[in-house]
């Protein structure tokens, strides 16, 4: 993943702004959500509106979008994004299994559980523990500033698995995401593990793919000895130019997209004959951005044609999905050649007609940080996590470059599904297939 930022202060939501990219149609549609929400939101949680301050009202029998016609909120998403995104059969089979597992949450529990949380310092806070036992979490992401040495993270994760397994949490059979970018070279969260290698220095390699596989088979190892079961690994960015957004830190495999996919297929094998979950990365790529370009910062709009991006930076995809990689994350850059409007991972046309339906993905998505600068026209927290969920996306990674409060991230999802804007039957069929994908990491 690429480190974000936090975009606004904890407790405090952020209006709706549409930038110079969207025009003035998307700008109407965006101040209509923000309106529509501040009126509709049933939680009792905090409102997607900014600056709407309601009393907690009791949640109604069914989600307003299993009514006759769509809620008000649901009409406003949509016109901001245009139809949601529909379950697919993966999902729908996922939903068939784990229904009754399903059945027994609550709204906050369907919603939490799809949220993968953060936090500051090398101690769980208790806050993040009590939320694991009442079963509204559905993983937790480290970085470096959780990490001390194997004896605290295993520590760490040990108290994390105990609160999971509460009789109170109705995912207990379930193991939590927990996970971490540990890619290789500069970029390892867990400094005394593997790979020593950078993807620049596999990708120059005599035998990249050899020397890809032997690089997931150490961060297998480093991984799953402190009890994490999922790698933000590999990056199938193909680079453009010497010293750009992922060469400066030597996060591409190549500039040959051939050498990239097979490389990153070598490295989602070895990394999960090992029992880590590969995840690739950040479609459908970045490997056009300038050294400057990142999206944790600002908005990022990567120019090329779709014959391009299909040709090139889509390539790699196919082999690590032949592969059996079971997540991918999705880029906040904008690629108007797919979507002439949104960023990567709040479009329905790329996530599902691109990664989905053209590619034949049926894994799991995830979001990049959902506190990233380039975000910042689509409001608060909640606005983004729920706009993200609607158009695809699985896993919400509540995140910056500092921790965000993952009950935000909560409430957005939660406040869609009671107001409509999230259809119910997506919803839960993307819950199902992280159930699964969880299932499959016991």
């Amino acid at each position: 993943m690429t480190r974000g930022r936090p975009a606004t202060r904890p407790g405090r939501r952020r209006s709706w702004r549409s930038h110079a990219g969207h025009g003035a149609a998307a700008g109407v549609a965006l101040a209509a959500l923000v309106l529509v929400v501040a009126c509709s939101s049933p939680s009792g949680r905090p409102s997607r509106s900014p600056s709407a301050s309601r009393p907690a009202t009791a949640p109604p029998s069914t989600p307003a979008s299993q009514q006759t016609s769509p809620s008000a909120a649901a009409q406003a998403a949509e016109a901001v994004q245009g139809p949601a995104a529909v379950p697919t059969a993966a999902q729908l089979s996922a939903l068939a299994s784990e229904g009754g597992t399903i059945a027994s949450m609550s709204p906050a529990q369907l919603a939490g559980q799809r949220v993968i949380y953060s936090y500051n310092g090398l101690s769980a806070p208790p806050s993040l523990l009590a939320a694991i036992s009442s079963g509204e979490v559905g993983g937790v992401i480290f970085f470096s500033f959780n990490i001390s040495s194997p004896a605290q993270l295993s520590s760490v994760v040990a108290q994390l698995n105990a609160a999971n397994d509460s009789p109170t949490n109705p995912a207990r059979n379930y193991p939590l995401l927990l996970m971490t970018d540990q890619e290789g070279g500069l970029v390892r969260r867990l400094p005394w593990a593997g790979p020593t290698l950078s993807e620049a220095q596999i990708g120059a390699s005599a035998d990249p793919a050899a020397a890809a596989a032997t690089a997931g088979s150490q961060a297998a190892a480093g991984l799953s000895a402190v009890g994490l079961n999922v790698d933000l690994a590999p990056v199938l960015d193909v680079y453009r130019q010497p010293g750009d957004f992922d060469d400066q830190y030597q996060r591409s495999y190549s500039m040959n997209p051939a050498v990239v996919a097979a490389a990153g297929a070598a490295f989602v094998r070895a990394l999960q004959a090992g029992g880590v979950a590969a995840t690739v990365k950040h479609f459908p790529g970045l490997g056009a951005a300038a050294a400057s370009q990142d999206t944790d910062n600002e908005p990022v709009q990567i120019d090329l044609p779709a014959s391009t991006i299909r040709a090139v930076d889509e390539a790699p995809y196919p082999a690590a999905i032949q592969a059996g990689v079971q997540l991918a994350m999705v880029s906040w850059a904008n690629y108007p050649a797919l979507d002439p409007r949104l960023p990567a991972g709040l479009s329905p046309t790329i996530i599902q007609g691109e990664l989905e339906q053209r590619l034949g993905f049926d894994g799991v998505t995830i979001t990049d940080a959902l506190g990233a600068g380039a975000l910042t026209a689509y409001g608060s927290l909640e606005n983004r996590t729920m706009l993200a969920a609607r158009a695809g996306m699985d896993a919400l990674l509540c995140t910056a470059t500092m921790p965000l409060p993952g009950a935000q991230c909560l409430a957005g999802l939660q406040d869609g599904y009671l107001d409509g804007a999230l259809p119910p039957t997506a919803f839960k069929a993307q819950l199902a297939q992280i159930l699964l994908l969880r299932a499959s990491l016991g």
